[in-house]
């Protein structure tokens, strides 16, 4: 999750949050990507969670990597919670359950990004090996309990803790017991904005599905492919789904602006103190008549924040965030922004994507949203399956790639990042139906395997 913002200008208007959103177009020349990827950490002996504190801890993981790199510490309340590359812009932040984050800086290429990766590999290997603390990159914990999972020192997460039972089933396991990788990407207009939220929308269900990865709660088999996906169905109806207005005539920051305002806060944060406001609006707070808090301003750190507590499957923030797909193996991590590049990146992939979706109601792609994570690439839209889109929007993707032309030292184009996903579409089976095949097979009804197979 997002680092908290720190800027107490006052903000007296929705035209203020409408600009303040505004100000990410930027010219095609400065598109950057970023990608962000959680990891579970464990013990090697025993294979349990890596609580924060002690000797073989999560602390211990934030200072080793500290000493390593240089970056500056993130401090709450006298502990360290994540680290900040103030040159680079990267940064290192902990997940409710110790799920060790990378959030990766902007960058111009997937060769950039798949090096940052490589690189930050080793780094956490050489911190957490002495320590006996793996990775494993999954979309759901295989093994661990909710009642076992450790808890980190940050006051957001006490109070989504304490607020996720009131709106949904399964809030808490997503906060604690699931893993993603996302991709950031820019827009050069409130046009591109809204022509690319709707394609990334529309096909969310398609990477999901590509990237399904999480059939395993505590040590058998959930009846699911993406459990994660699943989970955030689950987990508060008011800031997650498929945003169906957003294909309404009318679409741009405006109306982005008016549901944020109408999606209930977790927090405001005064110095160093989160204030409880959870199910309270934004409304309240610029009005001043916050419950609690009367006569409180309202900042851009307070809305940035806000912003940031919303799920959707697509989230606009000064760039665009996908995030539907389940975390995975290492060789994975950089097929996700190579798949969404090569889509909404090049302009004749983007028109091909859209006409591949623009046709589907809304009620077709909440269909595909709530089938894909129990069905992946059997599930069907308009006749079509997933598996067949998944082929056809790899193919989009692959051919707006080639036409970027970004080479890397070796003359290579960054199509061979999709690899991966190719592998996968050409079995026609998704990792996670592979993961049960083994499950029934060469493991032996036993999900322990995973943990020396799947390691990073």
């Amino acid at each position: 999750m997002a680092r908290d913002q720190v800027d107490m200008t006052p903000i007296a208007s929705r035209d203020e949050l409408v600009a303040w959103l505004a100000a990410g177009i930027k010219p095609k020349s400065q598109f950057r990507l970023g990608t962000e990827h959680e990891k579970f950490a464990f013990t090697i002996e025993g294979r349990r969670p890596v609580p924060y504190a002690g000797r073989r801890s999560i602390r211990a993981l934030l200072e080793g990597m500290q000493h390593l790199l240089g970056w500056d510490p993130i401090i709450e309340d006298g502990n360290i919670i994540g680290l900040f590359d103030v040159t680079g812009g990267g940064a290192i932040s902990l997940e409710p359950g110790g799920q060790f984050e990378l959030s990766g800086a902007p960058v111009e290429t997937v060769h950039q990004t798949s090096a940052e990766l490589i690189a930050h590999r080793a780094q956490v290997k050489e911190v957490a090996a002495p320590l006996g603390i793996g990775f494993l990159g999954i979309g759901m914990t295989p093994t661990w309990s909710r009642a076992g999972m450790p808890t980190m020192p940050k006051g957001r997460y006490r109070i989504m803790t304490a607020y996720m039972p009131k709106v949904g089933q399964l809030g808490i396991d997503m906060m604690y017991r699931t893993c993603t990788v996302q991709t950031n990407l820019d827009f050069a207009s409130e046009a591109d904005m809204v022509r690319k939220l709707r394609v990334s929308l529309a096909l969310q269900p398609i990477a999901t599905a590509l990237f399904a990865n999480s059939p395993f709660t505590e040590g058998k088999p959930n009846g699911f492919l993406s459990f994660r996906s699943e989970i955030w169905r689950h987990t508060d109806a008011a800031r997650t789904g498929m945003l169906p207005w957003a294909f309404e005539p009318g679409m741009g920051f405006e109306r982005w602006v008016d549901y944020a305002l109408d999606v209930p806060m977790y927090f405001i944060k005064r110095d160093e103190r989160y204030l409880d406001v959870s199910g309270q609006s934004f409304r309240a707070l610029m009005a001043g008549d916050l419950a609690g808090h009367p006569g409180l301003e309202a900042t851009i750190s307070d809305w940035a924040n806000h912003i940031s507590t919303i799920f959707p499957e697509v989230r606009l923030k000064r760039y665009l965030e996908m995030r539907g797909a389940d975390s995975g193996p290492w060789r994975w991590l950089p097929a996700l922004p190579a798949y969404w590049v090569g889509i909404l990146y090049d302009e004749d992939s983007l028109s091909a994507a859209w006409d591949l979706t623009k046709k589907w109601s809304a009620e077709e792609r909440q269909k595909l949203r709530d089938e894909v994570p129990r069905l992946g690439f059997k599930a069907m839209v308009q006749g079509q399956s997933v598996l067949d889109l998944a082929l056809a929007t790899l193919s989009i993707a692959e051919a707006g790639l080639r036409r970027r032309r970004r080479l890397d030292s070796n003359g290579r184009d960054e199509t061979r990042y999709l690899r991966p996903l190719q592998e996968i579409v050409g079995r026609g089976v998704t990792a996670a139906e592979a993961l049960l095949e083994k499950y029934h097979g060469s493991w032996g009804g036993s999900v322990e395997p995973i943990f020396d197979e799947y390691a990073y």
